[in-house]
């Protein structure tokens, strides 16, 4: 079964999606409406800003989202997914390739996402840390024990897991997670502490936008981060999509579901190939593209 999967935030580079510009006129055409939703011209950004531009959490969502979306777009339907799933913002990639959600409505929601997740970024200074060679048990251990906020975050592949919260929490975690034999515990360059307890005023913004919008029956089922099972109910994926802000992403058990359930190859669409080279360590088996 054929699986197209979605990258997140961090994925971004300058110049992406430039050639889909112009070479594609359903690319340019879908670049231009984007611009007008936004209400500003977000492909000046993408095809020749600056690092520091792109890394802005509210030009980095909808830049990646759009990316994604548009590519998939031009491939028309040379290839058919039968299960979908996106790696956090990823997610709503998947949604509307699935036909879950209109392009315009994705496009207008992944940026209220953005803004509400830089405001609780600005609200309150975090981050995040990538933690290497950990067993997952030990790294919610580790987390536990420590008197601020800090949890596992992502769920990379086995020997990779994203920490995320407070500063003080990811510093005491980073040396602890050392102390305990990680290989390496390297804080990352971004906004905040994304899916952490620390997102709840950007998952009540969310939530509220979310329900005004009207969400279809998917074309087959996405694997949603929190649950990581496949969901084909409207409703379930709009709970889900909310409480993925404040949940961690289980992306080593959605894949493993997702073989589980028949997956055998697996498209990333989007920039880079970041979750290509998860999967391959997760299971080395499967075929990727």
């Amino acid at each position: 079964m054929n699986v197209f999967v979605f990258p997140g935030q961090g994925a971004q580079f300058v110049g992406m999606g430039k050639d889909l510009y112009e070479t594609s006129t359903v690319a340019k055409e879908m670049f231009e409406k984007a611009n007008q939703i936004l209400g500003f011209r977000i492909t000046d950004m993408m095809f020749a800003g600056t690092d520091e531009d792109l890394r802005q959490t509210k030009v980095t969502q909808p830049a990646v989202f759009l990316h994604s979306v548009i590519l998939a777009a031009t491939m028309g339907d040379s290839i058919k997914a039968e299960m979908v799933a996106g790696h956090s913002l990823g997610e709503f990639s998947a949604l509307v390739v699935a036909g879950v959600l209109s392009f315009e409505d994705a496009l207008r929601l992944v940026y209220q996402r953005a803004l509400a997740m830089q405001k609780a970024c600005e609200a309150q200074p975090s981050t995040m840390a990538a933690v290497l060679n950990l067993p997952d048990e030990k790294v919610e251990e580790i987390c536990a024990s420590i008197d601020a906020v800090v949890v596992a975050a992502n769920y990379n592949c086995p020997g990779q897991v994203v920490i995320s919260g407070s500063i003080d929490g990811i510093d005491q975690a980073c040396e602890k997670m050392l102390e305990a034999g990680a290989k390496r515990a390297i804080k990352l360059k971004v906004g905040g502490a994304f899916h952490s307890p620390l997102m709840q005023p950007a998952a009540i913004e969310l939530a509220q936008a979310i329900d005004a919008v009207v969400f279809a029956k998917p074309s087959c089922p996405i694997y949603q981060n929190v649950t990581t099972r496949g969901e084909t109910d409207p409703q379930t994926i709009k709970d889900n999509l909310i409480k993925q802000l404040t949940a961690p992403v289980k992306w080593t058990q959605s894949i493993k579901n997702m073989i589980a359930d028949g997956a055998t190859s697996f498209t990333e669409i989007g920039p880079g190939n970041v979750l290509i080279g998860l999967i391959k360590k997760i299971d080395s088996s499967v075929t990727t593209n």
